[in-house]
Formats: structure tokens, C-alpha cells, sequence
């Protein structure tokens, strides 16, 4: 994939006025990072423990293939439309996996916030940019 004919490309698109500058979104997407990889790695480890089922464990991965699979599609593809069902199943898993997790860890799904809104967030953009170059 390259990330510069990628960048070009969605520089070219349509955006909605509340669309960030690309600036935003590389230091947003560390702290994201960091905070997915100690909560979701916690949930890995208790389930690989037995102290969590699988069923807790489940939306949490695919939370995290839907979300690697993102900028693949959206800028190595370059396919808004595709973007936009991944953009939908990364908020749908997320929400299901801070459900999923609530009773046994509620510090994983209050730390997932700022995750969430980002996530619901971007889905608004993504859904409103693909709108915008239908």
C-alpha cells in the first residue's frame, strides 16, 4: 500500500466542515492505541486464564481486525463505501465488547470511552465523506 498516493487521495476528497486536519489524527490514534492494547491485552489474559469466557473475549478481536482493516480499505483500496461497513462493524464490536466486558471488568469499559466516542465519531465522518463523493 502506498500511504502517499493514499493521502493524496483523501485530500482530494469531499469532507464535512467537521472534518479534523490530518494533523489530529496520528497523536489521537497513540493514546487510542495504548489504551486498546492494556485493556484488550487484560482481557486476553484473563480469558487465557479461564477468569473470562471466550464470549468476552470474542468481540474484543474482532474489534481489532475490523479496526486493522480499516486503513487498508480506506486508503490502500481507497474505497469509501467498504470503509464505511468496516467504520460501522469497528463501532458495533466496540460496543459489544465493553457490554461484554461490563460485569466482570467495568475499568476496561470506562477506559474504552474515549475509544468509543472517537470510534462513533469517526463513523459520522466516514459515513458523511462517503455521502460526499457518492
Amino acid at each position: 500500500m502506498d500511504s502517499t498516493s493514499g493521502a493524496a487521495w483523501y485530500g482530494q476528497l469531499a469532507k464535512p466542515f467537521f472534518a479534523p486536519p490530518a494533523s489530529v489524527f496520528a497523536p489521537v490514534w497513540t493514546v487510542l492505541y495504548l489504551i486498546i492494547a492494556v485493556s484488550f491485552g487484560y482481557v486476553l489474559l484473563q480469558t487465557l486464564k479461564r477468569r473470562f469466557p471466550f464470549s468476552v473475549l470474542l468481540p474484543f478481536i474482532l474489534n481489532l481486525v475490523f479496526n486493522l482493516a480499516y486503513t487498508p480499505i480506506q486508503f490502500g483500496l481507497k474505497n469509501n463505501a467498504l470503509a464505511s461497513i468496516d467504520i460501522l462493524l469497528v463501532l458495533g464490536t466496540l460496543a459489544w465488547a465493553l457490554a461484554a466486558v461490563w460485569r466482570r471488568a467495568r475499568w476496561v469499559a470506562l477506559v474504552n470511552i474515549p475509544y468509543l466516542l472517537w470510534v462513533a465519531f469517526a463513523t459520522v465522518l466516514q459515513l458523511s465523506i462517503t455521502w460526499l463523493n457518492r
